[in-house]
């Protein structure tokens, strides 16, 4: 098992592999996108597969694929083949925009895919057409009924955001009542890619939970996994749960649990702060597993407490508005 220097586990891994997106959330991303990197500035399926082996021998047990939006990385099916046949990997997890990946669910069942994250923000085709700057909402929801139909566990990730969704809570909220999904609303993050909009703390998960309550009084707090990152509640009669996320007011530091890997390979042991060290840079200079395996210990043995402290550290005190399609979903 790893630990911190806080006396965390760290048994899980985000994974980007890719910086691409073929969506344009607003806050995301401005409207005209962002540089994206060359292909030979990305870790290869073969890197990262070492690097997984490497991470899988020190104690993690789930990877979650993320991005840009994974589906657009060519080949992404084979290579979560050669993931689940890693020694020590338990448990293999996607978040995506469903956009392109409804018709690759039968075999995302056929791999043993443990769970899919949709990013969803509204129901409403208009205001899915604003916040994402593209009107793919009928083949998100095809994308939906998918994973339901071959009983894959489905999380909605919806972030609030003020003057722009916050009507769509309770319609996403009564998705629980029919479907057997957790649909968790996020507080919105300063990772917009440098854009002009910024976000606002007035919708954060105390106004979120202060909402659902009024809609459903019988709302109850359900239990939560251990390391979870969000508070989860039951509505009386419901199928699914309700998850608040508070991302920006981070809560959940103390109990954080996973480390992420960007697409160029950058480790970040927390998302507000800067990449702890560059993989790619060490596996193309010919580092042995065992050099890897210290460069590993040395970065979570100097992780922050939480995501105030990781922000302070950051180099120069940059603010925090990289991309979450860079940083990785």
């Amino acid at each position: 098992m790893i630990f911190d220097n806080h006396g965390r586990v760290l048994d899980y891994v985000r994974l980007a592999v890719t910086d691409r997106c073929n969506l344009r959330c607003f806050y995301c991303m401005p409207e005209e996108g962002i540089d994206y990197l060359p292909k030979k500035q990305l870790l290869t399926y073969e890197e990262m597969e070492r690097m997984l082996q490497v991470l899988a021998g020190m104690g993690i047990r789930k990877v979650r694929i993320t991005g840009g939006e994974p589906f657009l990385r060519k080949d992404l099916l084979s290579f979560l083949e050669r993931i689940k046949a890693i020694p020590g990997i338990e448990e293999i997890h996607i978040t995506t925009n469903g956009v392109l990946t409804g018709p690759l669910v039968p075999a995302l069942k056929e791999l043993g895919i443990k769970s899919v994250n949709l990013s969803l923000d509204s129901l409403d085709r208009e205001r899915f057409f604003k916040i994402t700057r593209r009107d793919e909402l009928p083949r998100v929801m095809d994308t939906f009924h998918a994973l339901l139909q071959h009983d894959i566990p489905v999380k909605i990730n919806a972030v609030v955001m003020e003057g722009q969704n916050t009507q769509d809570i309770i319609p996403l909220a009564q998705l629980t009542e029919k479907y057997p999904v957790s649909v968790r609303f996020i507080e919105e993050m300063p990772f917009n890619g440098g854009a002009n909009n910024h976000p606002s703390l007035t919708w954060n998960y105390l106004k979120i939970l202060d909402e659902l309550q009024n809609i459903y009084p019988g709302l109850t707090k359900a239990a939560d996994a251990p390391n979870a990152t969000a508070e989860h509640y039951r509505i009386p009669g419901h199928a699914g749960n309700i998850g608040i996320i508070a991302a920006y007011t981070r809560t959940f530091c103390g109990t954080c649990n996973r480390i992420r890997v960007t697409s160029q390979g950058g480790l970040k042991t927390c998302l507000y702060g800067e990449d702890i060290l560059n993989i790619r840079d060490l596996l193309r200079a010919g580092t042995t597993d065992e050099s890897l395996n210290a460069a590993f210990q040395g970065a979570f043995k100097n992780r922050a407490k939480d995501g105030f402290e990781a922000e302070e550290q950051r180099q120069f005190l940059l603010p925090v508005f990289q991309s979450m399609s860079t940083i990785g979903g």
